[in-house]
């Protein structure tokens, strides 16, 4: 693997992490919303990744060597939660239905600051992925003079 092959690599799950932070900081940050304009409270949402093949066009596909084929991540959707929000009694409340009940977004902050946890620990482990791939590539340029 070349310096560039392992540095387009690592940005990508860069690029990965922090759409998934940015994602579960939305939904942190909405764990009170009771109105959005489609209608009823917040959905929770979430993302997929998958693995991609790290080539450029078709061609590098057939010639390159079948162990050779390097994979880096992508996004490649944002799923809404459609389970049922959570149901409260405030009977005082403007966004209370005929029975006094208020749906809030079905959101666990345990679970969610989990999530951002795990974000965090991927993408520093994607900094340092590129930072030992720069250090290589430096010490092999001294071992040239």
């Amino acid at each position: 693997m070349d310096f560039a092959t392992g540095m387009h690599i690592s940005s990508s799950g860069l690029t990965a992490q922090r759409m998934r932070m940015n994602t579960i900081a939305a939904n942190i940050a909405n764990i009170n919303t009771t109105k959005t304009p489609e209608g009823g409270p917040y959905r929770r949402k979430d993302v997929v990744f998958e693995s991609m093949p790290e080539t450029k066009n078709f061609g590098e596909i057939l010639t390159s060597e079948p162990d050779r084929n390097l994979q880096r991540v992508q996004v490649t959707d944002v799923t809404v939660d459609r389970g049922a929000p959570l149901l409260k009694y405030e009977p005082d409340s403007p966004n209370a239905d005929e029975k006094g009940f208020v749906a809030y977004p079905n959101i666990n902050l345990m679970e969610e600051m989990t999530n951002m946890i795990q974000a965090t620990r991927s993408y520093e482990a994607n900094v340092s992925a590129m930072q030992a791939t720069k250090d290589m590539a430096l010490t092999s340029l001294e071992i040239g003079r």
